[in-house]
């Protein structure tokens, strides 16, 4: 019964999440109009980041909850192919084709079409990306509880893609449609039909480099998850869901 709690739990998260996200994204056009860009984004910030840390902890701290489906730990190979699909996620979940200083308003946001480096890939890399480490992740894990939770993500990012083409289509009209038609949904369609070709320039960005550091920690810090997930846990976590 307790399995069955956790998993329902983390599909309620889950939704949270996505209706705080794509909601926000919907609403974006209207609430800038009214209230500005900087504010805004602050207020979006301040719902979305606490729903990503709670949902990001409940999963860290549940992970082995429900059936074990299956028990690849200890494959030296898996393991290999894990962590190299989970290094390919976060190259796609943070492409070098925005600016880091609008996250926190230091420069006013902005809606822009981007149509180089990763974008040439897929128009739409963080939802590959998420994609990406869920396939990882569950493979690694192999619950039911994970399972879940990556099914749950993956159809948010699914629905995002399609959510966000329409905010774009609505926004920019005709530029749309020819960025559209020059880039793919699925990666490598549009290179492998000729639309367009990858330029190794474009990825040699500082921001690239922070991404591969922040690979680099993760991958150190994993050691350390059950010591930081208990402690939250027991601190918050416990407190919200008890």
């Amino acid at each position: 019964m307790e399995t069955h709690k956790t998993s329902l739990m983390i599909f309620v998260l889950i939704i949270i999440f996505a209706v705080i996200h794509s909601g926000g994204a919907a609403i974006r056009s209207r609430a800038e109009a009214l209230i500005g860009a900087r504010l805004w984004r602050l207020c979006f910030v301040s719902l979305s980041l606490p729903s990503a840390v709670i949902l990001i902890s409940y999963f860290l701290a549940h992970r082995y909850d429900g059936i074990r489906l299956w028990n690849f730990q200890g494959n030296s190979y898996i393991f290999l192919l894990v962590w190299f699909l989970t290094a390919i996620s976060f190259l796609f979940l943070y492409p070098a084709t925005y600016n880091l200083l609008e996250i926190p308003s230091v420069l006013k946001p902005q809606v822009r079409i981007y149509g180089t480096g990763i974008m040439r890939i897929t128009r739409h890399p963080q939802a590959f990306g998420q994609i990406i480490w869920c396939l990882a992740h569950t493979l690694w894990i192999g619950t039911s509880f994970t399972l879940i939770t990556s099914l749950g993500l993956i159809f948010h990012h699914l629905f995002a893609i399609w959510h966000g083409d329409k905010r774009l289509e609505t926004k920019f009209g005709e530029e749309f449609y020819k960025y559209k038609n020059s880039t793919s949904i699925i990666p490598f369609l549009a290179i492998f039909d000729g639309r367009q070709e990858i330029k190794v320039k474009e990825f040699f960005k500082f921001s690239q480099l922070g991404i591969l550091i922040a690979i680099g920690v993760i991958w150190w810090s994993h050691k350390y998850i059950n010591i930081a997930v208990t402690t939250f846990n027991s601190s918050y976590l416990s407190k919200i869901f008890n």
